[in-house]
């Protein structure tokens, strides 16, 4: 997804008198998609947060919806070895993060917050 594009709904956008951006015919091809993308999170956490941002649209997605699922899965083409690998050898050294983005979210002003959980060097979530 691009830096800082934040995706609305179907009633936010007849709230705010946007009508650029239509509601997909067909949105059973969008939550095929996300449900593929939601299972390939499990090996590559670099997508998790764009994957967690597209799947609240699942019920009325937008052309612009799919336009950032499509763009998720040319970064998943164009990468093909960031999967999660975890070195050899022994570590006892267990690091989480975390952040929040307060009142991220335009359609109903809730704080976003993502984490990051290492073992060592290797990332596991």
């Amino acid at each position: 997804m691009e830096q800082n594009h934040k995706l609305t709904t179907v009633e936010y956008d007849k709230h705010t008198g946007n009508v650029n951006d239509a509601e997909l015919q067909e949105a059973c091809s969008y939550q095929k998609l996300i449900g593929k993308l939601l299972y390939l999170t499990i090996t590559r956490p670099d997508i998790s947060f764009a994957v967690q941002v597209l799947s609240q649209f699942m019920q009325h997605p937008k052309e612009s919806h799919m336009e950032a699922a499509l763009r998720v899965v040319k970064y998943v083409k164009g990468n093909p070895g960031l999967e999660i690998l975890l070195k050899g050898g022994a570590t006892d050294k267990l690091t989480a993060y975390c952040d929040s983005d307060w009142a991220a979210c335009p359609n109903n002003r809730r704080s976003v917050t993502g984490y990051v959980v290492k073992l060592g060097d290797s990332l596991l979530s």
